[in-house]
């Protein structure tokens, strides 16, 4: 049974007190000039409990490079790190990257374009891998309220994640079913974790990296921790299609690869980076 967790666990006092380790915030940006600045700010008004805030920016056009420098934070271009591999391939692509220039023992992932970001989200990821005995990884979860004009359902966001993600592991992955936000693009774990996974481009990379995870150290080592509400923009619905198709696919291949699917399923066409420091053979 996955390990649940709150934010409301950890203060960043007793974090600050019991972390032995240097921890490194990843914010993934792309056109995020009008959230950016105020997540750095708070991120690093944590009275120093996180060491590195690193942006890897998405090309913006929008000044979030000079916002987010302006707030504090350490900003490289995507294209500038691993550029061996060329071209950029989304979101996922550019998280593996990212571990080129992250220099913390504990990383943690935060989707930049967050409205109203408090600083539990920092404080609810790294809290079970400062505090708690055996945690690994650790998925963000929330509240996702969905909001079409001035209507606001309180439970109507992470469409995918409910109807696709969620409903296929509890298929074929019962051990990690239990995560409520499958999809979401808040994760911390250790940078040794981090280096040893492939990475999947695009919209594949959240379940990929669970997967990858889960086969890497186990499901009782992957924990979830409450960060509380994340309001941010909506995909209108036929946008979603090409997410849940990745989704699907990633799982497919996965099946085909343990021999539970022989044949049908979308045809696996991810992109996949190479994890940084494979696992040495035993």
């Amino acid at each position: 049974m996955i390990r649940s967790f709150s934010h409301a666990d950890y203060t960043p006092e007793q974090l600050l007190v019991r972390k032995r380790q240097t921890l490194t915030v990843v914010l993934p940006a792309r056109e995020v000039a009008d959230t950016v600045g105020t997540i750095v700010e708070r991120i690093l008004a944590l009275d120093g409990l996180v060491d590195q805030v690193l942006v890897v920016d998405a090309d913006s056009e929008d000044g979030s490079c000079d916002v987010a420098r302006a707030a504090g934070a350490e900003v490289r271009s995507q294209r500038s790190l691993r550029a061996e591999y060329g071209e950029v391939l989304g979101k996922g692509d550019a998280m593996w990257r990212a571990l080129e220039a992250a220099t913390g023992d504990l990383v943690a992932f935060i989707d930049a374009d967050t409205r109203d970001f408090r600083p539990e989200f920092v404080t609810g990821l790294f809290g079970p891998l400062i505090c708690e005995s055996g945690v690994r990884f650790v998925k963000g979860t929330y509240r996702r309220p969905f909001s079409a004009g001035d209507e606001i359902v309180p439970d109507g966001g992470g469409r995918v994640s409910q109807l696709t993600a969620r409903p296929l592991l509890s298929a074929f992955y019962p051990d990690i079913a239990g995560l409520s936000q499958p999809l979401a693009g808040e994760v911390a774990a250790p940078r040794e974790v981090f280096e040893q996974l492939p990475f999947a481009t695009g919209y594949a990379v959240e379940t990929a990296m669970l997967l990858d995870v889960r086969e890497l150290i186990g499901a009782d080592a992957i924990a979830e921790s409450h960060l509380g509400e994340r309001r941010n923009h909506h995909q209108p619905l036929h946008a979603l299609r090409p997410m849940a198709e990745e989704v699907l696919s990633v799982v497919c291949e996965r099946l085909r690869r343990e021999g539970r699917l022989l044949d049908g399923g979308p045809e696996d066409t991810i992109v996949c980076r190479p994890p940084f420091a494979p696992v040495a053979a035993a």
